[in-house]
């Protein structure tokens, strides 16, 4: 098991950029892919991105693609997701995850563990 928390949200203004960082504690973290999600109010939960266990290989959704960069320390147990180019769609609490599958999945019900969120709002 592994338990996950969120970090480094915020209020920012559009074109703005923000970091959030995502510290696990538990089980091996390397062993996990871990994910960004965000979800917005009235909305479903929307992913964002992942990553591998060894941090090479990242996925995006088309909607952040190029803005958005996923990295992961595992010698510090953390994951990131460092946001450029803010905008005001961007505004949604942000969930980190993790899943201990063969590959990487991209459905909030594929991940096991979840972060508690953290609030972005991008302000105009």
């Amino acid at each position: 098991q592994v338990q996950l928390v969120e970090s480094g949200g915020g209020l920012v203004q559009t074109g703005d950029s923000l970091s959030l960082s995502c510290v696990a504690s538990g089980r091996a973290f390397s062993t996990y892919i871990m994910g960004w999600f965000r979800q917005a109010p009235g909305n479903e939960r929307e992913f964002v991105g992942a990553i591998n266990r060894s941090g090479r290989i990242t996925y995006y959704s088309d909607s952040v693609k190029g803005r958005f960069t996923i990295s992961r320390d595992n010698a510090k147990n953390t994951v990131y997701l460092q946001m450029t180019s803010l905008k005001s769609e961007d505004t949604a609490v942000y969930y980190c995850a993790a899943d201990a599958g063969l590959t990487v999945p991209t459905r909030p019900n594929e991940y096991h563990y979840w972060g508690q969120g953290t609030q972005v709002t991008v302000s105009s």
